[in-house]
């Protein structure tokens, strides 16, 4: 993937949601709870008022409607402003 967001953006892999199931009922996707947590893959270069603090491979925590979803090689990712992102994990 050759992918470079301009600015202070920020591509996002999000974690997968985890599967759920109520006594044999298994929940489909549209009705899991959207991932909060996920893995930078590509980071711009920042703003002349605000420097990119994160970077590649960071794990990080994000707002539930944050960022733009997109699917690029059959991946989905998420785009969204580093002032977006809510903390660092780890």
């Amino acid at each position: 993937m050759n992918i470079k967001p301009l600015f202070d953006r920020v591509l996002i892999e999000p974690t997968p949601a985890e599967e759920v199931t109520l006594g044999g009922i298994i929940i489909p996707d549209t009705a899991k709870e959207k991932p909060l947590r996920g893995k930078i893959v590509a980071v711009g270069n920042g703003t002349k008022d605000e420097e990119m603090v994160l970077a590649v491979g960071n794990e990080v925590l994000f707002g539930k409607y944050a960022g733009t979803e997109l699917e690029i090689e059959g991946g989905k990712y998420l785009m969204m402003r580093q002032s977006d992102v809510l903390a660092i994990v780890g």
